[in-house]
């Protein structure tokens, strides 16, 4: 019997804002300044990036809109956002990986991401039969989306007309994934970090990383957890 070849690594892309005060993390102000909004999403961005640095990849690229910083670990590729809404950047941000390799993009909300969460499931999946790889967010939106075959066509499919930043954001993606018949392997739910509450929760989950040692830094009001 001819053996069957596991997919090659996957390109790992995590999409980003250069964290520049009233750019990013908008939603944090109140309680927190600007300043202190940049610098928890500049953490929470490092956290991602040194997580999905353990995690075995053929690729790891950083879609930016904005320039990086001394903030950038080693190892990652930078390029470009593409104009247009989130839903546009999103599917043209697969464009960067390349159709030969699984692709699994993912956002800088999520700094209690472990590298595990992502690393278990892509080593299973890479066998023949899924298609994709979806992470749901608590908010109703999605933290994850990977494809085996990232075509610019597909991802076009998938993302474009998809509602950002609405409750029901994840489940319209759910039900295009479904309509495109492919085989989808989900990952855990994971909370953003949009809100104050979001942030202390979050912090709770990954007390050593460098998010929530800002968080703990910044002393955020009693009143912002739950």
């Amino acid at each position: 019997m001819r053996a069957v070849l596991a997919a090659p690594p996957p390109t790992l892309l995590v999409i980003a804002k250069e964290p520049v005060p009233g750019r990013v993390k908008t939603r944090l102000t109140p309680p927190f300044t600007p300043d202190q909004a940049a610098a928890l999403a500049a953490d929470a961005l490092v956290d991602t990036l040194c997580t999905l640095s353990a995690v075995p990849a053929g690729r790891r690229l950083l879609v930016l809109d904005g320039s990086p910083g001394p903030w950038l670990p080693p190892g990652w590729e930078v390029v470009p956002q593409a104009a247009g809404g989130l839903d546009e950047r999103l599917a043209a941000a697969f464009a960067h990986a390349g159709p030969q390799a699984p692709a699994v993009l993912v956002g800088m909300d999520t700094p209690q991401l472990t590298a595990r969460t992502l690393a278990e499931p892509l080593a299973a999946a890479r066998r023949p039969g899924v298609d994709a790889w979806y992470g749901p967010a608590a908010d109703g939106g999605f933290w994850a989306l990977g494809l085996a075959r990232p075509t610019p066509e597909l991802a076009r499919r998938l993302l474009v007309g998809v509602p950002m930043s609405a409750p029901h954001t994840g489940s319209v993606l759910e039900l295009r994934l479904a309509a495109a018949g492919l085989a989808v392997a989900r990952l855990p739910v994971l909370r953003d970090v949009d809100t104050a509450a979001d942030a202390c929760a979050v912090a709770a989950l990954a007390p050593h990383g460098r998010f929530a040692a800002r968080l703990r830094s910044l002393r955020a009001p009693a009143g912002a957890t739950g």
